[in-house]
């Protein structure tokens, strides 16, 4: 198998959406579709696209910003692989390749949030190197109350 990784252009962002799709299952695909078009075209937004034979079978957004105690961080976001490639030691190497791209673009350190009750990302997470410094907290501020 042919794997490819690179960052997607925003022309082709919404090539993201059935993998989205799989992660996010509450949010509603027109607010989806909206959102990351939305996203795309911001400065401190990319997008990873994972090919295998020529096929996207994993994506990572990754959120670029400044913080006073580590400096330059870089957060992977809506990290997903195709559950058949799961165990294969591609995540490995998309997570390495994620490694190498932002310390070229001058990151001091890689942030991210997993779910809680994801507990297979949280061994690999550990295995690349992560460790838990803290709580992620979500306060919803629309009427409806609803994460989605």
């Amino acid at each position: 198998m042919k794997t490819i990784i690179k960052i997607i252009p925003s022309q082709d962002i919404l090539t993201i959406i059935p993998l989205l799709s799989k992660l996010n299952t509450k949010t509603p695909l027109n607010i989806l579709t909206e959102r990351v078009l939305e996203m795309s075209e911001l400065t401190n937004y990319e997008c990873v696209g994972l090919y295998a034979n020529k096929k996207l079978v994993g994506i990572s957004g990754l959120w670029y910003s400044t913080r006073h105690y580590i400096g330059k961080s870089v957060e992977p976001d809506h990290v997903i692989l195709d559950e058949s490639l799961r165990g294969k030691g591609i995540g490995k190497q998309f997570f390495k390749w994620i490694d190498n791209h932002v310390q070229n673009k001058g990151c001091d350190a890689i942030e991210l949030n997993a779910y809680a009750s994801n507990t297979k990302s949280h061994k690999f997470y550990y295995n690349e190197g992560y460790n838990i410094y803290g709580f992620h907290f979500l306060k919803v501020l629309r009427d409806d109350q609803k994460f989605y």
